[in-house]
C-alpha cells in the first residue's frame, strides 16, 4: 500500500434524492476520501506538482456536486470515484459519503467505496 493522502469533512450541496421534493432542492452532503499516492517524490522535492492537490481536488467535487443530479448516493458515488481516478491519476481512492439528515433518527446515513485505478500511475 501506498501513502495515504486524505480530506476529511468536505461539505458539499448538490440535487440528490428519490423523492419529488428532493428533486427541488440543495442537500448537505458530506465526503471523506483516502487516495493512496507514493509521497516520497514530493517530500523530496517540495514540488507542488508533484503531490495531490487536495484544494483542486475538493474544488473538484464541489463543482461535481453542483453541476449534476442524481437520485441515489450510490450513483453520485461511483461516477465521482472513476473521474478523481482519470482527471487525478489516482491508483486507488476509498470515499465515504454521508448524506446527514436523510434519517431524522441518524447523525448521516452513506455509502463507503474503495475502487482501483485499471492502470497504475
Amino acid at each position: 500500500m501506498q501513502d495515504l493522502v486524505f480530506i476529511e469533512g468536505l461539505k458539499a450541496q448538490a440535487v440528490i434524492g428519490v423523492y419529488d421534493w428532493e428533486k427541488k432542492i440543495q442537500q448537505d452532503l458530506v465526503f471523506d476520501l483516502e487516495m493512496e499516492h507514493d509521497n516520497r517524490v514530493p517530500a523530496e522535492t517540495d514540488d507542488l506538482a508533484k503531490t495531490l492537490d487536495y484544494e483542486a481536488i475538493s474544488n473538484y467535487i464541489l463543482t461535481f456536486c453542483a453541476e449534476r443530479q442524481f437520485e441515489l448516493i450510490e450513483t453520485l458515488a461511483e461516477h465521482l470515484v472513476g473521474e478523481l481516478i482519470g482527471q487525478f491519476k489516482l491508483n486507488a481512492v476509498t470515499l465515504t459519503l454521508r448524506k446527514p439528515g436523510a434519517v431524522p433518527a441518524a447523525q448521516a446515513v452513506g455509502v463507503k467505496i474503495h475502487r482501483k485505478s485499471a492502470v497504475t500511475y
